[in-house]
């Protein structure tokens, strides 16, 4: 009995070796293997990324949690060459009689490969270290926010990252330095900013940095840990951010003093070599359509004039007087009963402002949502030391296993940036119904291959952002005029972020031209003007995804309440919106007509 039970593991054995081995080294079949190979292939190579997702401890997997990813020019091109190895065998595949979610997971990957494919060619087009983004304010923020301490191996695995710190920038220094041969330089005034951020950084005692307090922060919450034993991780991070990860950050300041004077104040990628031709393809990858810079502009320009046009509609009838919108927002922005005292008390009750909108909107949605995400939500301040140049508010998602909820981060830098009428309509955005709804949606999404839980499409998540803006208004959120004056001042934000993109990138437009149209025509203070201006010039077409991906969901409910009258269900629409996950433009416009088609059937 005991050589059959042998006999009969040993066959299991073997045959688990077989499947291991066709899903890694060969064509996997089912397709469906081939998927999660090529989700695990990229997430392995990423330790950030699995900390960020949380999937792999319960199961006893923690080492990625010590590492930080690769950053140097070889891992860049093993990930182009598994790229295209990748397409290649997805292609080999016949898809010629796929249905349903397999036909969908097929034509989204293929969208998302290609399209990535395609950017080789711009590997070198950006600016990997800016005012907004990159290793220098993205390490003590992930640091901070993801890194989860919740035993000693934790913080262990916190101080090797900081151990790591100084060869990551090393390989990012790298690729600056090929940037800068190929003559892809930052404007002056990042180069400026992001030494200002770092000199600010370095210049703390190592006890007042956020990766020693952040640490502190975690480890002060250990129960039954010994003291002593948190003491000497703290120590041990204090000597790292001395002798490692401040001489990393001192090394991106001497190379950015040096590149300084080789820079200029041209602000758009109209500058690089092929620059047309990329910033082509960068809103094509972040509208997800075939949209030219010419329409865009254009279309921004019809959106402008619409929406302000129902603005000034609200402010007569509640007693303004004058045409200028810019000048009538902003003196509205500058009312005592619309602002918060400038102080901590006064930052504390924008927070607990935040979480009761919420709350309430939370608790009304029933008759617009079947689904809804089991992840909470809470309600955090950007953190300090990189809010002057962060954006208004953000999303960052929650882990996979629930052991962080999803996060609106608000910059709170300029008080006067939150008026009271802008709050709702930015609750909405950032939380429900709008980032985390359909996010945390599409993490928990049930029997789709993993990469369908994860792969953002811009236009689709910021465009669905966009549309709960206006749909907590619809809904009745939104009854005092004020607030609704606020939706449209955010929709009219996010039109005059076509013109000033492709003003920016396509026409040459000068920084300052960029900031002056977008002051005028929203009324908005000018740091958060600045701010913005700034963000989409080391950002390239990103801006415009929001409300092409708006109008595009609009266009498709409106022909769905056309063509079903009486069987249009909202709750329906959302559903096939939001339970596919996030998609291309095309492809969700597909989805639609065919919802459409089965109901009518």
């Amino acid at each position: 009995m005991l050589k059959w039970i042998g006999r009969i593991f040993l066959l299991l054995l073997v045959a688990t070796g077989l499947f291991i081995a066709n899903t890694v080294w060969f064509k996997p079949y089912p397709i469906r293997f081939f998927y999660e190979r090529v989700f695990f292939e990229f997430a392995l190579e990423s330790p950030e990324l699995l900390s960020s997702l949380h999937m792999l401890e319960a199961i006893g997997i923690d080492g990625h949690n010590a590492k930080l990813d690769d950053a140097s020019e070889a891992a860049g091109d093993k990930q182009f060459a598994r790229l295209h190895k990748n397409i290649e065998m997805l292609h080999s595949y016949d898809s010629s009689g796929m249905t349903g979610q397999d036909k969908l997971s097929y034509d989204i990957l293929d969208w998302f490969l290609q399209t990535q494919a395609e950017g080789e060619r711009w590997r070198y087009h950006n600016y990997p270290v800016n005012q907004l983004f990159g290793v220098q304010n993205g390490f003590p923020s992930f640091m901070a926010s993801t890194h989860q301490v919740n035993n000693l191996k934790d913080g262990e695995y916190y101080n090797a990252r900081l151990a790591a710190v100084k060869a990551k920038f090393e390989q990012v220094l790298e690729g600056l330095k090929i940037r800068e041969q190929k003559g892809i330089i930052p404007p002056t005034f990042v180069i400026d900013k992001v030494l200002a951020e770092m000199n600010e950084f370095v210049a703390q005692k190592p006890e007042d940095n956020i990766l020693y307090k952040s640490l502190a922060d975690k480890l002060g919450k250990l129960k039954d840990v010994d003291e002593a034993a948190k003491g000497k991780l703290l120590a041990d991070a204090k000597t790292s951010i001395e002798s490692t990860v401040y001489p990393a950050y001192r090394l991106f300041i001497d190379y950015f003093i040096i590149l300084k004077p080789k820079s200029s104040n041209d602000a758009g990628v109209w500058k690089f070599p092929d620059g047309e031709a990329y910033y082509a393809y960068e809103l094509k990858q972040n509208t997800t359509t075939d949209l030219n810079p010419e329409q865009i502009h254009q279309l921004g320009l019809e959106e402008v004039a619409r929406i302000q046009t129902q603005m000034l509609e609200i402010l007569h009838a509640q007693g303004y007087q004058g045409e200028d919108i810019g000048e009538l927002v902003h003196k509205l922005g500058e009312e005592p009963r619309f602002l918060y005292p400038d102080s901590k008390e006064g930052r504390e009750q924008i927070l607990a402002d935040y979480k009761k909108i919420l709350d309430e909107v939370s608790q009304g949605l029933d008759s617009a949502f079947r689904v809804k995400p089991k992840a909470a939500m809470d309600v955090q301040r950007i953190p300090e030391f990189k809010e002057k140049t962060a954006p208004g508010a953000y999303y960052e998602h929650p882990a996979m296993d629930g052991s962080r909820p999803g996060i609106f981060y608000a910059n709170l830098y300029d008080i006067k940036a939150t008026p009271k009428f802008d709050m709702r309509t930015l609750a909405y955005h950032e939380g429900i119904p709008g980032h985390h709804f359909q996010i945390a949606i599409q993490q928990e999404l049930q029997g789709l291959p993993t990469f369908r839980s994860l792969l953002p499409f811009t236009a689709y998540a910021e465009g669905w952002a966009l549309y709960s803006e206006r749909l907590a208004w619809e809904l009745g959120f939104q009854k005092d005029p004020f607030d609704d004056l606020g939706r449209l001042q955010a929709e009219l934000f996010r039109a005059v972020r076509l013109v000033v993109d492709t003003g920016i990138h396509q026409k040459r437009w000068t920084r300052e031209q960029a900031i002056d149209y977008m002051a005028k025509n929203t009324g908005m203070v000018l740091s958060d003007v600045t701010a913005e201006i700034e963000r989409y010039i080391v950002m390239p077409g990103q801006a415009c995804a929001y409300k092409v991906g708006m109008l595009k969901i609009l266009e498709l409910r409106e022909k769905a309440k056309q063509e079903l009258g009486a069987k249009f269900d909202l709750r329906d629409f959302h559903d096939v919106v939001l339970k596919n996950g996030s998609v291309p433009l095309a492809i969700l416009e597909r989805v639609v007509k065919d919802y459409i088609a089965s109901k009518k059937a």
